[in-house]
């Protein structure tokens, strides 16, 4: 009879049983998050590893791969590994491994390879079949005691074997070598630090358990508290005290990091600058593409050129244009559009005690580990002893059987069941008398009597101090601060591995229009706006106009002259100012780009003018209606291209001027032909507002105004060209309280109305 195509206890139905997909894909996607989280995202608080690199390190171990032993091939680790203990690829087992033994990528390698393991320039490692390794000093540290039941172990995934849940870890891994990693919902960044600050932070901890996170972090850089990152590509971190002391109190924050740099002379008076560390995790060959794009792109107009003359240590050379140019503006300029400075995410979401996703503090970190050495210390302890009492016991039944050997021989040649006799002649229990029976003949010189009463007498002495350990918690205190200040000499600063390699430093302060015009080549340009608000920079500076073509239907509003490291300011009938660079703006070919591509201006607004932006000037702002208000034209300035609302108007009235204020007085002409002159003092400085009245008109509104010094008086030009300038005598009948009517114009004023 064949096999049965019917399922088990099936009769044939179709037993279909309908499941809500809402909740089925909850579940299921629950369950993955979940596995993320735990099992290959977030590192655990107490060892600072993930799954992987942990089965890595067991593999190791049970390979026998000590700093003081041969290597092995990556191929026959990985393969341990992955049969093992790690149902996964071989090629992420083996990035993984890769990337503990990178001292570029890892601040304490846990992993010594030997072969290519990839480098800095971003090259990946040779295949495993080439490569070997073995374990560091650092990795033994994290294993110290694992084979005394310091953890606990739990089934691996065929559960054939047992893989450590988690490691004793004697050196504090989570936060000395950092982690980052992306699970669902959360992710985590950490980064390196240095381990001898890490365990006077520890050591401040165990003798002060409430003291605050500020306590744990260094003032100066002598109490060897914990600074700051230590990346081991070095580099420099530029934020203050305080917010490098807000991430660590909340477990989120970020720092800057920056290439160490230094001027090189080059006699002559010509000088280069040479980068000899670059910010962690960048690689360094895309690092100088991007700076030989940017060069090409002419956007470093400072920098003439960019080389790697790296061998084992790096050296980027940054040539200047000139010799002229401010080394620390053409660094700062390379700064902002390189990667340079980096910024590095500090989020320390872990696994405390292993299981719950949480982001903890430094002292909440620290102190997790803390416990951890606590529990492993008096696991630890309690192993040894039972270990001391077993061998206790078979030393007490050599001893009765040495005072009674004759016998002892006797028994076993003649009785049939020598350990039951054994047992009840002398009360022995079942395992000394099993000890007895598997003496070796050797064993019974008169010397051993002496050895094994000493070895009782040692034995003994030593579990009365381990009772008395167990017994205190005081005591087991003071051994982790044996055991700490153990790792910190031996990862001390003073060590080649252990001397920190990022240093701190505030940001030079430059002035950012300075940077922002090393980032632009300067140019002359002529800015050309038309009556529909098109925009364009003209190359040079034009002096006749008339040559611009416009598409049909518009013409030329306005053009003046500027250079591509200007700010180019539109002030529009809604009140609103918009700040474009004049590099922005599209060139001369076509007729440029319509303002609302540029930035987000409202359809119903146009353009009332537009002027090269000088932050000493103070405008006058005024609407259709009458009212102004002097605003400083720094404050003008908007940051985004949703512009910034300065003059508040509501329809039907409109921004209608803008014009930079000179002299003391303003002259102003309304739709009916009214002039009235006042001192610009009775008009508010303000950073926003409707503004106050001007001019009172019955109706219409403003058709013109001006300021002007009284002392040269107020000039204007006819339809003629020809200057009229009026003096304050010849005014006197015009000047007036602000927001009266004014009279007609005098005589000879142009028939637009307006001052020409």
């Amino acid at each position: 009879m064949g096999k049965s195509h019917i399922p088990p206890g099936s009769d044939g139905g179709d037993h279909i049983e309908p499941v809500d997909l809402k909740k089925a894909l909850e579940e299921r996607y629950l369950a993955y998050a979940l596995s993320t989280i735990m099992h290959r995202a977030l590192p655990d608080v107490r060892d600072g590893l993930k799954p992987v690199h942990r089965r890595i390190m067991h593999a190791m171990r049970l390979l026998r791969l000590n700093p003081d032993q041969g290597f092995a091939k990556c191929a026959r680790i990985v393969g341990e590994v992955m049969g093992k203990f790690h149902p996964h690829g071989d090629q992420s087992i083996y990035d993984a491994l890769v990337r503990l033994a990178q001292d570029f990528a890892v601040r304490y390698p846990l992993v010594d390879g030997q072969g290519n393991f990839g480098n800095i320039d971003g090259d990946n490692a040779a295949a495993m079949r080439y490569t070997e390794a073995r374990m560091t000093e650092v990795a033994t540290e994290l294993l110290s005691g694992i084979a005394e039941d310091a953890v606990d172990f739990r089934p691996t995934y065929n559960e054939e074997d047992e893989e450590p849940v988690v490691l004793p870890g004697a050196f504090p891994n989570i936060l000395a070598n950092g982690s980052s990693g992306i699970a669902v919902g959360m992710a985590t960044s950490i980064p390196p630090h240095n381990a001898a600050e890490l365990c006077t932070a520890a050591l401040h901890l165990i003798d002060n358990p409430n003291a605050p996170v500020e306590a744990l972090m260094s003032k100066g850089h002598e109490d060897g508290l914990v600074q700051g990152p230590d990346f081991p590509t070095g580099g420099i971190v530029v934020d203050s005290h305080a917010s490098i002391m807000e991430a660590y109190e909340t477990g989120r924050g970020g720092f800057r990091v920056r290439a160490r740099w230094h001027q090189e002379d080059q006699g002559r008076g010509t000088w280069n600058i040479v980068v000899t560390e670059i910010p962690y995790q960048v690689q360094k060959a895309r690092l100088i593409e991007k700076i030989a794009e940017l060069l090409v792109a002419r956007k470093l107009p400072l920098l003439e050129d960019v080389r790697d003359e790296s061998a084992e240590d790096i050296r980027l050379v940054l040539v200047p244009k000139s010799r002229a140019v401010d080394p620390g503006l053409l660094m700062e300029s390379v700064f902002k559009l390189t990667e340079l400075e980096s910024r590095f995410p500090l989020n320390m979401n872990v696994l405390s005690r292993g299981k719950v996703p949480n982001v903890l503090s430094l002292k909440d970190v620290l102190k997790e580990w803390l416990e951890h050495r606590k529990d492993v210390l008096v696991r630890r302890s309690r192993h040894r002893l039972a270990e001391i009492e077993r061998r206790l016991e078979v030393l007490g039944g050599y001893l009765i059987a040495y005072l009674n050997i004759d016998e002892v021989i006797r028994i076993i040649r003649e009785e049939d069941e020598p350990k039951q006799v054994m047992m009840a002649k002398w009360a022995l229990t079942d395992v000394q008398a099993e000890a007895v029976l598997n003496l070796r003949l050797r064993q019974l010189r008169k010397l051993e009597e002496m050895e094994i009463r000493k070895e009782f007498d040692g034995l003994s002495a030593e579990k009365k101090q381990i009772e008395a350990l167990l017994g205190s918690v005081e005591k087991q205190w003071k051994t982790i601060r044996w055991e700490v200040e153990q790792v910190r000499e031996k990862f001390g600063t003073d060590t080649e591995l252990g001397k920190r390699r990022t240093t701190f430093a505030d940001a030079p302060e430059h002035d950012l229009t300075d940077i922002h015009h090393a980032m632009i080549e300067k140019e002359p340009v002529t800015v050309v706006v038309s009556e529909k608000g098109w925009l364009r920079a003209m190359k040079g500076h034009l002096s006749d106009f008339s040559t611009l073509t416009f598409k049909e239907g518009d013409s030329l509003k306005l053009a003046f002259p500027a250079q591509t490291t200007d700010k180019i300011i539109v002030f529009t009938t809604g009140g609103k100012f918009y700040t474009i660079g004049a590099d922005r703006l599209p060139g001369g070919r076509g007729h440029g780009e319509p303002i609302r591509i540029i930035v987000d201006m409202d359809n119903d607004q146009d353009i009332v003018t537009a002027f090269v932006h000088n932050p000493e000037r103070k405008l006058l702002v005024a609407s259709h209606q009458g009212n102004g208000f002097v605003v400083p034209e720094a404050e003008v300035v908007a940051n985004t291209r949703k512009g910034k609302q300065v003059m508040n108007v509501k329809a039907p009235d409109e921004a209608t001027r803008c014009v930079a204020v000179a002299g003391d007085h303003l002259a102003i002409v309304g739709e009916n032909r009214k002039l009235l002159v006042f001192p610009l003092a009775e008009i508010p400085e303000m950073g926003r507002g409707k503004g106050v009245r001007l001019q009172k008109y019955k109706d219409g509104g403003v058709l013109d105004l001006k300021t002007f010094a009284m002392e040269s008086g107020l000039s204007w030009l006819d339809s003629a060209d020809r200057v009229f300038t009026r003096s304050r005598e010849e005014l006197a009948e015009w000047i007036g309280a602000r927001a009266s009517a004014g009279r007609m114009v005098p005589k000879g004023f142009p028939r637009t109305g307006k001052f020409g």
